[in-house]
């Protein structure tokens, strides 16, 4: 979430299927983006510790006040990999309450998604029992001390590529970088991939939540793009921007599209919190 390095552009094409025609007359606008990526290069070590981050200057969204924090996402995930799985398998998003997100604040301003961007927090997670509580340490930082209604992105995916709900869609996300954030669909794949490598089901995780948005909100894969291709920064990180700019991240998104409905089940409430302990406890 660190950033300081220029950036590249990418590529992209359309996928039409049978439930797609929406895609044509869909949105396609607005800069890609990517939210935050704000902590700059920190070398903070795996777990739940705090940590010094660099100050960042950002504009708060205000517009209509609207309570997020109990914002459900529909149902609608993703099957696997075009190599990896069945095509019509459903992925899992694990709901705000089940990760233990803090209610988002009242604001923010309203957006329709339009676009696909890719971020990385930019702090080494290691294990991946870490990864709820990075999620939780994320929003706490983004409301505390950058002031921010909420984490600064729509949906999370940790190294096994579970999905986690984060902020409501329909609101911007924020960045601590010169880019606009309008209409942008913020994927954060947790981790610092300039110096972890990224896992291959993290990858396919990162192509699931994506593919997902853009069938839900008929956004155009061409769209598709990294935080570094937006603003001066290293975000996503090396390992992770390697798959978009060679195309292999947008091709996962299409075959996935290609098939139907892309599909997340919502796992929220005791259930949730219980599969969420799991992934803490090491499972």
């Amino acid at each position: 979430m660190r950033d300081s390095r220029p950036d590249p552009p990418r590529r992209g094409t359309d996928h039409i299927n049978r439930r797609r025609l929406l895609y044509l007359a869909g949105s396609v606008g607005f800069a890609v983006t990517a939210s935050v990526c704000s902590r700059s290069t920190l070398n903070r070590s795996p777990g739940n510790g705090a940590g010094t981050r660099p100050p960042s200057d950002l504009q708060l969204p205000t517009t209509t006040p609207i309570d997020s924090a109990s914002t459900t996402m529909p149902q609608s995930g993703l099957v696997t990999s075009p190599r990896l799985a069945s095509p019509n398998a459903v992925g899992v998003m694990f709901c705000r309450d089940a990760w233990g997100a803090r209610p988002a604040r009242s604001g923010g301003a309203l957006q329709r998604p339009n676009r696909l961007t890719v971020h990385h927090s930019g702090v080494v997670l290691g294990d991946n029992r870490h990864a709820p509580g990075r999620f939780r340490q994320d929003q706490k930082y983004h409301q505390e001390q950058l002031g921010w209604i909420d984490i600064a992105y729509h949906l999370g995916v940790d190294k096994n590529g579970n999905i986690y709900q984060l902020r409501a869609p329909e609101i911007s996300g924020d960045t601590a970088t010169d880019y606009d954030t309008s209409g942008h669909f913020l994927v954060l794949c947790e981790g610092d991939f300039d110096q972890e490598e990224l896992p291959e089901s993290q990858l396919q995780g990162a192509a699931r939540a994506l593919a997902w948005a853009a069938f839900k909100f008929s956004i155009q894969t061409e769209t598709l793009a990294g935080h570094r291709d937006l603003a001066r920064t290293a975000c996503p990180g090396a390992a992770l921007y390697a798959h978009i700019s060679s195309g292999e991240l947008k091709r996962r998104i299409d075959a996935l599209i290609s098939v139907g409905e892309v599909e997340l089940r919502s796992s929220c409430g005791p259930e949730g919190a219980a599969e969420v302990a799991a992934i803490e406890a090491g499972a």
